[in-house]
């Protein structure tokens, strides 16, 4: 693929196409990736939670997700050389670009791929309208659990005693000064 700045993804051999996330997008991942790692730290270093890994499923399935969660056992088993995934980490988080386009590929090509791929569970962010989709594996496929609200509280039972509050994950704007 060119180097042109976009973003390529294959999911089911279709290649998707996106602009490089804006400045919201960032926060919200730089966030989420700081609150489960601090979590992470507080309960005894488990696993790690990164940015934009490369996940290889297959030649048809090669995605970045925007955040992962993934426990270090599974790590060492499924990362090559390159620290490029071949399985699915535990947790997978996706924060919704503008454009309808975006948010087909998060909400429906993407969970499809990672139901079919084994993530445990797989939150949709969505810093425009202040919300997070929990999607929880239930019967062998991912399925929405939950929709919170910034004045909600993020938990997962995969990550016991983890908790945030999803008004933290977006970038508030400064007051204007007068």
């Amino acid at each position: 693929m060119p180097d042109n700045g976009n973003r390529y993804e294959l999911i089911e051999g279709e290649l998707y196409v996106s602009k490089q996330p804006g400045f919201e997008h960032q926060y919200a991942c730089g966030q989420l990736t700081r609150f489960i790692n601090e979590w992470d730290e507080r309960h005894g270093a488990r696993g790690v939670a990164v940015g934009a890994p490369g996940v290889i499923f297959s030649d048809d399935d090669n995605v970045a997700p925007d955040v992962v969660w993934i426990s270090r056992e599974r790590l060492a088993a499924t990362a090559d050389e390159a620290g490029h995934l071949h399985a699915a980490p535990e947790l997978v988080v996706e924060v919704l670009s503008p454009g309808e386009a975006n948010e087909t590929r998060d909400r429906q090509a993407k969970l499809k791929l990672y139901s079919r791929r084994g993530v445990r569970e797989y939150w949709v962010v969505n810093w425009m309208q202040r919300l997070v989709e929990v999607h929880r594996r239930e019967e062998g496929e991912l399925k929405l659990a939950a929709t919170l609200y910034a004045e909600d509280r993020l938990e997962s039972p995969l990550l016991p005693g983890f908790t945030c509050e999803v008004a933290k994950l977006f970038f508030k704007p400064p007051e204007p000064q007068g």
